[in-house]
């Protein structure tokens, strides 16, 4: 396979312009091409208002010496050309005879593809999930944020899809696909219903519209392949014989048996967290971050990424921004959702925290992503394993108290005065009709005291940062609305090498046991427990 980097075309190109500069670059006619793929598509905004689509493109071709030798004798500096050999991720191959039963403790991205993985292979698997299924669920969320009566054991946190289907659907991750997973589970995703632009889009998303039906039709193969699914499922504890798993109790009374039990919880299952403890399940707590959701008018982003507005190719724009502060922490946007709003994404009475979403067209004409500050176990105040969780605890009855029940929000040149005593001469320049765009009601406070001190000083210094990045970043009038807590699972769960926690046969797994940060690499970690597993059966 041929691969050509840095193609590069106006992003009002044609539709066949891509085949056209592919062949012009290496050289050959379509009568060469057997067929050709792109791998990734990204924006070159860096001389804007000139932009332009980067694309990579893998090409297979008749004589692929040949037309290699020829494309590189006199190769464009500007473009780059490489022979690679794909990875490609082989699901497993189907065996009537598995006997080892599997329970999947969780229906969120790394519940879902290793109860589908594993499903495959054939192996009996039943798959607990404690909210309710998607349709429901989003009857259940829509009703809270109309009304503000929870559901603790369905909302924005809990129940089919997991944390992610209430959210942007952003699908890129950090972690190095070497494998093929991240591949696997794009085209997984695309095989559900998933736009097959996701497989190259250099920032791919779903959005929460398209991601509900995409988790349905995902579930419904799952039951198709012969595994169990049960909603309203609560694991309540585990039965334990000679350090290994015999049986997990549902709901305090229905008990199940298992061989093998993996433990995709998500990062907000704090009561099944307690139990695990208590279970001498070995844990201990993890860096996150916690911070404000900050909302700005769209326009304001779009002309400080693209130097335009409303570009009906290029959509809304995201932005990406990072700060030290003074006092050593980090600082740095997190889940970014162009086009988006702000959610009420608590899952226990009395608590609130907040989070962004974004439908798939991402037209609700503001901005908002999570400015959020590193926070360690240090900052807990106890080296108890689950210090992170009681610390989040703290953050979030302060957030319910201060609206109470609603989403608190403050304009940022208020909080700046309230932190600092200095007062904020300049003058706004969003609309005078700028307010909040959240799913949940929201009031007005003062939101000085939610967070400590450290983190308050370290957020302003941010915003200082980004400001001097994204004009306008800073102005006064940017909405801030708390609180921003559940980054990330403030909990490892550790695991040895074959992915086994202490207590044989069981499996920690994604983002709540501390090993994701997303949908995709979620999803990536529930496919290697789902091979973790058939190699403990064929071992």
């Amino acid at each position: 396979m041929i691969r050509v980097n840095q193609l590069k075309l106006p992003i009002n190109h044609k539709k066949d312009a891509v085949l056209k500069k592919l062949l012009e670059v290496l050289k050959c006619s379509s009568d060469d091409l057997k067929s050709y793929q792109i791998v990734r598509q990204s924006i070159d905004a860096r001389k804007k208002p000139d932009i332009f689509f980067i694309y990579t493109v893998d090409a297979e071709v008749v004589q692929q010496e040949k037309v290699y030798k020829n494309a590189t004798k006199k190769q464009n500096k500007n473009v780059q050309i490489s022979l690679v050999d794909p990875v490609v991720y082989a699901y497993p191959k189907r065996s009537e005879n598995r006997k080892e039963r599997v329970v999947v403790v969780g229906a969120g991205p790394a519940g879902l593809f290793c109860t589908y993985y594993l499903a495959l292979a054939g192996f009996p698997v039943t798959l607990l999930e404690r909210g309710d299924v998607v349709d429901r669920r989003m009857e259940t969320v829509d009703a809270f944020w109309k009304s503000g009566k929870l559901d603790p054991e369905s909302n924005v946190q809990f129940g089919e899809g997991g944390a992610g289907t209430f959210s942007d659907g952003k699908l890129n991750t950090l972690v190095k696909d070497k494998d093929g997973r991240n591949k696997a589970v794009l085209e997984t995703f695309i095989r559900f219903g998933a736009k097959e632009n996701i497989l190259y889009d250099a920032k791919p998303h779903i959005g929460t519209d398209v991601l509900c039906h995409v988790v349905k039709a995902m579930r419904e193969e799952i039951i198709r392949l012969g595994a169990e699914v049960c909603f309203r499922s609560k694991m309540t504890d585990m039965i334990i014989d000679q350090n290994r798993i015999q049986k997990v109790v549902v709901n305090g009374e229905k008990e199940v048996p298992c061989k093998y039990l993996v433990l995709a919880l998500g990062h907000s299952a704090r009561d099944t967290f307690s139990m695990l403890y208590e279970k001498k399940i070995q844990m201990e707590p993890k860096p996150f971050a916690v911070g404000f959701r900050v909302q700005h008018p769209q326009s304001l982003i779009d002309s400080s990424q693209y130097g335009m507005v409303d570009s009906d190719i290029l959509g809304a724009a995201p932005y990406k921004v990072t700060a030290h502060s003074r006092n050593g922490r980090g600082v740095y946007s997190f889940c970014m959702c162009p086009g988006g709003f702000v959610v009420n994404a608590s899952s226990r009475e009395e608590r609130l925290a907040v989070n962004g979403m974004s439908y798939s067209d991402r037209a609700s004409q503001v901005a908002n992503s999570a400015i959020i500050v590193s926070v360690t176990p240090e900052d807990f105040g106890s080296d108890h394993p689950l210090a992170g969780i009681a610390f989040q605890e703290k953050l979030e009855q302060k957030a319910f108290s201060l609206g109470k029940g609603r989403i608190p929000v403050q304009q940022y040149g208020a909080f700046r005065k309230s932190v600092t005593g200095e007062e904020d001469t300049r003058i706004s320049q969003f609309p005078k009709d700028y307010i909040p765009v959240t799913k949940g009601d929201y009031t007005f406070c003062d939101l000085k005291e939610l967070l400590p001190t450290a983190c308050n000083e370290a957020f302003l210094d941010g915003m200082e940062a980004f400001g001097h990045q994204i004009k306008g970043f800073d102005d006064p009038g940017t909405l801030l609305m708390g609180v921003e807590s559940r980054t990330s699972s403030p909990v490892r769960m550790n695991r040895d090498d074959f992915y086994q926690a202490n207590i044989r046969g069981i499996y920690p797994c994604g983002e709540g046991a501390g090993y994701a940060g997303g949908i995709t690499s979620a999803a990536m970690d529930g496919l290697r427990v789902g091979e973790m597993i058939l190699q403990a059966c064929e071992g």
